[in-house]
């Protein structure tokens, strides 16, 4: 259903917003209430187009995000998938630069100190799982488990050691698997 009034375009885009601000975990915590929304109460698609978009933005690379512009493309085209992309990016986007704009004018703050602090151990937590699950399918190779250890421990050395960007040690993972090292 492409032709959507500009009523029905604003109302879609108020809805994602108001999701985008709920997604603790990301777009696709909130995609029961996508469905909702456009499946069961407008019918702008059916549950087929629905499972099919999330599953086709799910397998194309990129972005996890982008299956909220594959429903908008299926619900209304090129202006639906540029509501719901919006609606879902521009609201926690701009909370987040908000409170980091913030935080950091009140840096020395006993509070923000504080917060600081003690999420430095829940990103470093998340970090290490987010690097084991990653890891862990080459670990278990026999094959393999020699290289994927030792460019974890290079990875590991070279963030405590140096001030690099990690992307350039995912670079360099890049170009050893790449290189069939691992």
């Amino acid at each position: 259903m492409n032709g959507l009034s500009a009523t029905d375009l604003l109302s879609l885009l108020g809805h994602f917003m108001l999701l985008s601000l709920l997604a603790v975990g990301g777009a696709i915590t909130t995609a029961s209430d996508m469905h909702r929304y456009v499946v069961v109460e407008h019918g702008w698609i059916s549950d087929a187009q629905f499972t099919s978009s999330i599953a086709i933005a799910q397998a194309a690379p990129g972005p996890n995000v982008l299956f909220v512009a594959v429903i908008g493309w299926n619900v209304a085209g090129a202006a639906g998938a540029l509501v719901t992309l919006a609606g879902t990016m521009l609201p926690s986007t701009l909370l987040v630069l908000a409170v980091s704009r913030w935080a950091a004018q009140r840096r020395e703050h006993p509070g923000v100190r504080a917060f600081t602090t003690g999420m430095a151990p829940l990103t470093l937590g998340l970090l290490l799982a987010t690097g084991w699950v990653l890891a862990e399918p080459f670990v278990r190779v026999p094959g393999q488990r020699v290289g994927a250890l030792a460019l974890i421990a290079v990875t590991i050395v070279a963030m405590m050691r140096f001030r690099l960007s990690p992307m350039w040690l995912v670079a360099l993972g890049a170009v050893v698997g790449a290189a069939g090292g691992i």
